[in-house]
């Protein structure tokens, strides 16, 4: 977005018979001049603005509404680069697709543990729920975290899933039945 305004105004207060470096060419002003009458005395006010970014008025300036948006004006001119991805940091894209992979493996393991408790020797259906829901609302997590990543511009990476264990009944470590 380019507004065609000027990059610096400056204020001045001068007599009328002293305009100096304000009447000169280069500057092209839009306010000349403004008579004000304070205290019987007759002030002359000039404002004049600068189109040009070689030119600095040797008076104070007031205002440079560009300066301050400078940063915000940075548009992406490659095709592959990404609006979305203004600010956002390799480093955090990383952080996202390992929190991703670690939603999806405890996800996993979850989903195991489901499978091992709906079995018909074990049948202790409560755990086989909850773990089944643990292991949906992982996945939910995962997809979240997908999502936002696709909304800030950044690459979903996906890693391999570890496999989780199947077996958790094993004769040399006991069972939490008959622990002490």
């Amino acid at each position: 977005m380019m507004l065609g305004a000027a990059s610096t105004i400056s204020l001045v207060k001068s007599n009328d018979e002293n305009l100096g470096h304000f009447s000169s060419p280069a500057v092209s002003p839009v306010a000349r001049s403004s008579k004000a009458v304070t205290g019987g005395q007759n002030r002359l006010v000039v404002a004049e603005v600068s189109k040009s970014t070689n030119h600095r008025p040797t008076s104070g300036v007031v205002f440079e509404p560009f300066e301050e948006v400078k940063e915000l004006m940075l548009v992406p001119t490659g095709p592959q680069e990404s609006l979305a991805r203004h600010k956002f940091m390799d480093e955090t894209e990383a952080a996202i697709n390992e929190q991703i992979n670690v939603e999806y493996n405890v996800s996993y393991v979850y989903h195991s543990l489901y499978a091992y408790f709906d079995r018909d020797n074990v049948a202790l259906k409560g755990l086989a729920k909850f773990f089944k829901d643990s292991s949906q609302e992982e996945r939910e997590h995962a997809e979240r975290f997908m999502d936002y990543q696709n909304m800030r511009g950044g690459k979903v990476k996906l890693q391999s899933i570890v496999m989780p264990l199947t077996e958790f009944d094993n004769p040399e470590k006991g069972d939490a039945l008959h622990g002490k």
